[in-house]
């Protein structure tokens, strides 16, 4: 279980970037964190991590966060990831085992064992060799998560995976994601692109720097809410129109415009 309570985030005790955000979230799930540029979806990610200072509390199962990261698995973007370091796909991989083996500690088969199993899962066991700045961003991102699964944390985040990988990649990722929700993880991602959020996400929470709405998706992601978030202009125009093309977003639209 993820709480926050009354958790705010400012930028030079000036800028706001998340005020009194309250929810709980309960896993298993595949949860999207979602509102427009600049709400605050990278920042609450990183508050629950406390990595950032914040005022309010974040607990992970009833304890404050801090003292449970080994439980969690982060991934950020890949933006903020140097690739062109000189290491192999298997050696990134292995850094997931480092909160239970420790590090410059030798790792043993059972962990390279691992190690090959979660490529294997991934799609990229004939890769393990290469250098990851010889993939492309879609392997790549695969590695991520990959590293992930090493980890076998209860609780993964994922910050914009999704971002400039080819769908071949996104595929693989969110199927390896569904599995780890079946195994009971509980997994949140910042996620950008409207039009898949009925598909991915089991839950969302709606951010506009404070919380819009948190809860099931086919309650919470529906036009009054995403209005409040991302405003009017947001079912204007071609850019709008082309990321609402799904059969069953539309029909809440209709049913949620006939309610309003």
């Amino acid at each position: 279980m993820i709480e926050c309570k009354q958790l705010s985030v400012s930028y030079n005790n000036q800028v706001v970037a998340l005020k009194d955000i309250d929810f709980v979230l309960e896993g298993p799930t595949i949860t999207g964190i979602i509102g427009p540029n600049g709400a605050g979806k990278s920042t609450l990610l990183k508050a629950i991590l406390s990595v950032i200072p914040h005022k309010g509390a974040t607990l992970i199962d009833g304890q404050p966060s801090e003292k449970v990261l080994s439980s969690i698995a982060y991934v950020e973007q890949k933006s903020a990831i140097d690739f062109t370091f000189p290491i192999t796909v298997k050696e990134c991989v292995s850094l997931g085992t480092y909160p239970a083996v420790g590090l410059f500690k030798r790792l043993k088969k059972k962990n390279w064992q691992d190690v090959a199993h979660a490529l294997e899962q991934v799609g990229l066991s004939d890769y393990s060799n290469r250098q990851i700045s010889e993939l492309s961003g879609g392997q790549f991102q695969r590695v991520l998560v990959a590293r992930c699964l090493v980890q076998q944390a209860e609780y993964i985040f994922l910050d914009e995976p999704f971002v400039g990988i080819d769908s071949v990649s996104e595929g693989i990722i969110m199927q390896t994601l569904q599995q780890l929700k079946a195994e009971g993880k509980t997994i949140l991602i910042v996620h950008h692109d409207l039009g898949r959020v009925e598909q991915y996400f089991d839950q969302v929470i709606l951010l506009n720097k404070q919380l819009i709405a948190a809860g099931k998706t086919r309650e919470t992601f529906c036009k009054r809410n995403l209005i409040h978030a991302y405003g009017e202009t947001i079912f204007i125009g071609q850019d709008a129109e082309s990321a609402f093309q799904s059969g069953p977003f539309q029909e809440k639209l209709r049913n949620t415009e006939q309610a309003m």
